[in-house]
């Protein structure tokens, strides 16, 4: 049963008779419909009548609805207002751009404005270095998004995906001190793939000037891959498209820690992934510069190998990488002898039976999301470490482990781009926020609130970008 959430939560203003009992019969008829009550905020006294506010956790928006009418249908109870604290989240947007310094008196202005800041813009023009270190670009990430793949819902539309790339933003800033805007790209309706591609990429590279990285999010596959290339190519600044590698920088992470578990090594691994789509083949590539020697992707009709003859561009390079015993057979039928499965891809798609015919001591990251390849019940007392992409079970991946630090590291190295060198050494800080008398098949990933985490990413990819050389020079 779906376990009730602030994502569907309601604030409730109800006047109720001032009498002993009354609270209670309120607290029993949400109950009775399911509703988990959170918070009571308070109570005004009106003579004989209380008004209480309280806040109430539920499953959907049908849910909301019903606990309304719990109320509603009370004898003795007014539901005053009700509202959705979702939404209410999201009233007027949920970032804002704030001043650094007053500007209170002329001098304020002449030094910020004119005629002063045209001594900068010359510095700058003499030096184009100087503008990382003279203007936003210094701190500044672009998030940008076509709105094609936006979390589970799919093709919803740039203005649509509006709020995720907001969110994004709040986490920036919140986890690692990075000033993020969301760029939502609005590609002409009928375009054609490639035509796509060209929009993203030219946009973003007349954008560029203002920001000091690219953070690619919910832009669809195949084309999130040439997008990125591309703009790698084009741009100085770090590129990174979080849906393939935040999620493969935490699920390395997450990985290193079980093996400690179940003591094992990389160099000894066979892993199966389920699904081919960014997040899929981000992190085979991980994997396999992590030393993993067997890895074995699956799409809808089994497995990915050179011999088939329907892979598209991706999926054919992807091939060329991984799968190195060509071994053909759906999902379930590749799962007997692996010692690791990755799932990135639908709900459901194997059983508890198909665990029993993995190796001893298996791990299992099933992190399709809402709804996961297998629920962590089914595989509980079977694989020997389970991880899921929601936040209602243990052991979360999830990508604000990740980017924020990343983004800060790279912003305070100079570097111009995120190498697999920086991502690797992304996921070892991690891995190394649990400590080890804290290491538990329940705990292998680091809470998401932990504030140690963004520091030590940040510190461990400023210090590979520059053990690697891709620093500009300050």
């Amino acid at each position: 049963m779906t376990t009730p959430s602030a994502a569907y939560s309601v604030r409730l203003r109800v006047r109720l008779d001032n009498n002993p009992g009354a609270l209670g019969r309120l607290a029993t008829a949400i109950g009775n419909v399911g509703g988990n009550i959170v918070v009571l905020d308070g109570f005004e006294a009106k003579g004989p009548d209380l008004d209480e506010d309280l806040v109430v956790n539920c499953i959907s928006e049908e849910h909301i609805e019903q606990v309304c009418d719990a109320v509603r249908n009370l004898d003795g109870f007014q539901l005053l207002r009700s509202s959705d604290r979702t939404f209410d989240m999201h009233a007027g947007g949920k970032i804002e751009v704030l001043a650094r310094m007053p500007v209170a008196d002329r001098d304020d202005l002449s030094m910020a404005y004119t005629p002063g800041v045209a001594r900068v813009c010359n510095a700058i023009a003499a030096d184009p270095a100087r503008v990382h270190e003279l203007t936003i670009k210094k701190n500044t990430v672009a998030i940008v998004t076509d709105g094609t793949a936006v979390l589970g819902l799919g093709d919803i539309g740039p203005g649509a995906a509006l709020p995720v790339m907001e969110g994004k933003a709040l986490l920036f800033k919140n986890f690692a001190g990075v000033d993020a805007f969301p760029i939502c790209i609005d590609v002409p309706e009928g375009a054609t793939s490639q035509e796509r591609i060209e929009v993203i990429v030219d946009t973003v590279q007349r954008i560029a000037p203002v920001f000091g990285g690219v953070n690619l999010e919910d832009i669809a596959a195949p084309q999130c891959f040439e997008v990125e290339e591309r703009l790698q190519d084009l741009l100085d600044i770090p590129v990174f498209h979080d849906d393939q590698h935040g999620t493969a920088v935490v699920a390395l992470a997450a990985l290193e820690n079980s093996l400690l578990i179940v003591d094992k090594k990389m160099s000894d691994l066979r892993v199966v992934i389920a699904g081919a789509g960014a997040a899929g083949v981000a992190i085979s590539k991980i994997l396999l510069e992590a030393g993993v020697p067997v890895v074995i992707g699956a799409d809808r009709q089994g497995a990915i190998h050179r011999s088939r003859t329907d892979l598209n561009e991706a999926k054919r390079r992807f091939a060329e990488s991984t799968n190195p015993e060509q071994v053909t057979g759906k999902l379930g039928a590749l799962l007997r002898g692996a010692d690791v499965f990755i799932g990135v891809s639908g709900p459901g798609l194997i059983t508890a039976d198909d665990l029993r015919t993995m190796a001893p001591d298996s791990v299992v990251f099933a992190l399709a999301n809402p709804d996961p390849e297998i629920r962590p019940e089914a595989a509980r007392g079977i694989a020997s470490v389970i991880a899921t992409g929601r936040s209602d079970f243990p052991n979360q991946i999830n990508n604000v482990l990740a980017f924020p630090g990343i983004f800060r590291g790279a912003l305070d190295a100079g570097a111009t781009m995120v190498t697999e060198g920086m991502k690797l050494a992304a996921a070892k800080a991690i891995a190394s926020a649990v400590e080890p008398d804290e290491l538990d098949a329940e705990f292998i990933v680091p809470s998401v609130f932990d504030t140690r985490v963004g520091p030590l990413v940040a510190e461990a990819v400023a210090a590979s970008a520059r053990v690697e050389g891709v620093c500009r020079a300050h």
